[in-house]
């Protein structure tokens, strides 16, 4: 017979993993920090007076490297 408190403390389990399982979900679809401006494009190094890309194609295609090497 199973008692009271051994499936309460299954639920807990339960309710433990799922939580860690959506936690890890979310961590690993989390945008990566961008890195600073330097004067270039962090895509295809072309000059750039200021910000990180050249253009929004090449700050998509950086993003999609970053997702694809984590």
């Amino acid at each position: 017979m199973i008692k009271r408190d051994e499936f309460h403390g299954d639920e807990v389990d339960r309710a433990n993993e799922t939580a860690q399982m959506l936690l890890d979900m979310a961590l690993r679809q989390r945008k990566p920090p961008a890195p600073e401006p330097t004067g270039y494009c962090l895509n295809c190094d072309e000059p750039i007076p200021t910000g990180r890309w050249c253009d929004a194609n090449c700050r998509d295609d950086w993003e999609k490297r970053e997702r694809a090497e984590r």
